[in-house]
Formats: C-alpha cells, sequence, structure tokens
C-alpha cells in the first residue's frame, strides 16, 4: 500500500484550555500487523471529555498521556489486513487506537460490530462507551424508582441524553439541564423529558427551582460548578448522586461549593465513577440499549467533524460545549 498513516500527536499539555499548538500532525507509513494483531482503517473518530484530563501529567484513574504520544480515543473501523483468526479483512470492528487514520490492534483489543442494523458510528455513542457510561451511572448509582425526580445535566450530550431516557423510560419525572434553546427543545420534543432548564438563560437558580418543584431524587451529574452546587440545594432525603464529570472544571477553574451541607442534612449518596471499573456490567447495558435503540425509544444527536485535521478543534469545540450529541469525526471520504 502506498497511502500513509495520518496521526494527531500530543506535542505540549496544555495551560489552561486546550489550544490547537497542544497538538502536531504527522504522516507516517502505514503500520505492519504482527502475529495475532489486525490492521484497521478507522472510519470514524470519537471525542470525550476525558482527553483533556489524559493530556495532563496530572494524578488521575489513568495514566497521563506521554508528549508525542497519539492522541488516545474510541474507533470504528474496517479490517484491511488479518493475522488473528477471529477477523478477517472488511469486518466492521470497535477499538481503541486513537487519533490516526490506521491502527493495529491484538486481535483481543478489538471486537466486531453490525452496522446492517443500525450506523456504525452508533457504537461509538449510544452502543459504545458513552451508552455504558450513562447506564451504569444510572441504573447502579442513581438507581431511580417510578414517579421520583432525576435531574441530568449536559442532557443534550452523548452520556447525558442517554442517561435521562434511559430515566425516562423506567418511569421517573425527568429535568434536563442544557445550553441554549435548540438543545433544550431537543430534550423536551425528541427525548420526551418532563422539562429542560437553558443554563444560558441567565435565570439558572429561579428555573431550577420551578422545575423541580418536588426537590431532585437522583442527580445524574456532568457538569460541575455552580449548576451542580444549586441543584445540591434541590436534593430529597436519601437521594443519590452520580457524579459522571464536571466538565466546567477540566481546564483547572475551581469553583467554591456552598450547599455540600446539603450531603449531611439529606443524608445522601454521592458517587463518582469511571466506567472501565464496571467492565463486567457492559454487556448487559448495550444489550438493553440496543433494545430500545431498535424499537426507536432512545434518540441521538450526532456533531460530525470531517477528517483527521479537524479533531482538535472539534475537541476544543467539545469542551466549551459547542457540540450538540456524539461528537465524532468522519475518517473517510465522502
Amino acid at each position: 500500500m502506498s497511502e500513509k498513516n495520518l496521526q494527531v500527536l500530543l506535542a505540549n499539555r496544555p495551560q489552561g484550555p486546550v489550544a490547537e499548538s497542544n497538538f502536531s500532525i504527522v504522516e507516517t507509513p502505514l503500520p505492519v500487523p504482527g502475529a495475532g494483531q489486525v490492521l484497521v482503517r478507522n472510519h470514524y473518530l470519537s471525542l470525550d471529555p476525558y482527553m483533556r484530563g489524559r493530556m495532563t501529567d496530572a494524578k488521575s484513574y489513568a495514566k497521563p498521556m506521554d508528549l508525542g504520544e497519539v492522541m488516545v480515543g474510541d474507533t470504528v473501523g474496517e479490517v484491511v489486513t488479518s493475522n488473528h483468526p477471529g477477523f478477517k479483512p472488511g469486518n466492521k470492528v470497535a477499538g481503541y487506537l486513537g487519533w490516526q487514520t490506521y491502527g493495529v490492534a491484538a486481535g483481543a483489543d478489538l471486537h466486531v460490530v453490525d452496522d446492517s442494523k443500525v450506523p456504525l458510528s452508533s457504537y461509538l455513542g449510544v452502543l459504545g462507551m458513552p451508552g455504558a457510561t450513562a447506564w451504569v451511572g444510572l441504573m447502579d448509582i442513581c438507581e431511580p424508582k417510578a414517579g421520583e425526580t432525576v435531574v441530568v445535566t449536559a442532557a443534550s450530550g452523548a452520556v447525558g441524553s442517554i442517561a435521562a431516557q434511559l430515566a425516562k423510560i423506567h418511569g421517573a419525572h425527568v429535568v434536563g439541564v442544557a445550553g441554549g434553546v435548540e438543545k433544550c427543545r431537543f430534550v423536551v420534543d425528541e427525548m420526551g423529558l418532563d422539562a429542560c432548564v437553558d443554563y444560558k438563560a441567565g435565570r439558572l437558580a429561579p428555573d431550577i427551582k420551578a422545575a423541580t418543584p418536588r426537590g431532585v431524587d437522583c442527580l445524574f451529574e456532568n457538569v460541575g460548578g455552580e449548576i451542580f452546587d444549586l441543584l445540591l440545594g434541590r436534593m430529597n432525603a436519601f437521594g443519590r448522586i452520580a457524579v459522571c464529570g464536571m466538565i466546567s472544571q477540566y481546564n483547572g477553574e475551581g469553583y467554591g461549593m456552598k450547599k455540600m451541607l446539603s450531603v449531611v442534612l439529606n443524608r445522601l449518596k454521592m458517587q463518582g465513577y469511571v466506567v472501565n471499573d464496571y467492565k463486567d456490567r457492559w454487556p448487559l447495558a448495550h444489550k438493553e440499549l440496543h433494545e430500545h435503540l431498535a424499537a426507536g425509544r432512545i434518540k441521538y444527536r450526532e456533531s460530525v467533524a470531517h477528517g483527521l485535521r479537524s479533531a482538535p478543534t472539534a475537541l476544543i469545540g467539545l469542551l466549551k460545549g459547542e457540540n450538540f450529541g456524539k461528537q465524532l469525526v468522519k475518517l473517510i471520504p465522502e
């Protein structure tokens, strides 16, 4: 093959918000698979908020990326060459091949996916890591009961939208928090939530209070900062909080929480989690999500950037909340 492999590398660590200068784009020869390995041409790359944390060298749940390393990320694509008996050329596969047009992986690190009935890209969203993240946080930590009030922040995003719809499917009264009229309209009119608070409308505290007249029993938290603080003040006794993310603070900005006493006064259960700690739950999560998706009970949106060179700009936009739904990069030409 004469084609080159395009890669995006971590050039330097961000100081504050991520910038284009934190990345470098290089062309390298196509990788050659060894024994038991598979060469994959990536069709889609997933962009996710956790990537911001991996770009720093601060202590975290995962090893920081090394400078000069290919940016990490989930991918779906097509097998080009296989030295593994479980894969053949033409198979569609999901893996963790990062920001590059081609990648090599051990067969154990890939799994075949079926895109005959659902879009290939859905395996990076509702049927991928974001879907499992939503399911685990909602079902295993929040444990909503029919009739309870569940609030999901970043409700139009890749994880929040799935968590919110699962809560609705399981009989909860669901309130979303999202940024902008269009996102709130999607959350209510297409996802079927009971209400949506537009945090950009300038009435955050009164709007949250009006949307949760019976208080909040379960909070699925993706944002942190002022929104999280205000919702802590709306929690009911013995409420449950799944802390999935804190995207408002990923650039190092702090926020002085004022309502943490609610955790004691209301005897709240608050748990942060990382979905990779729950790999044993993924099969059940994806089985349920696939059934809901096939039956039309789950709606989702995608923001798609085109071409690997667009990935840095798309990640910067994601971290600013500019995406609508799951942020993807399409790597193959139309």
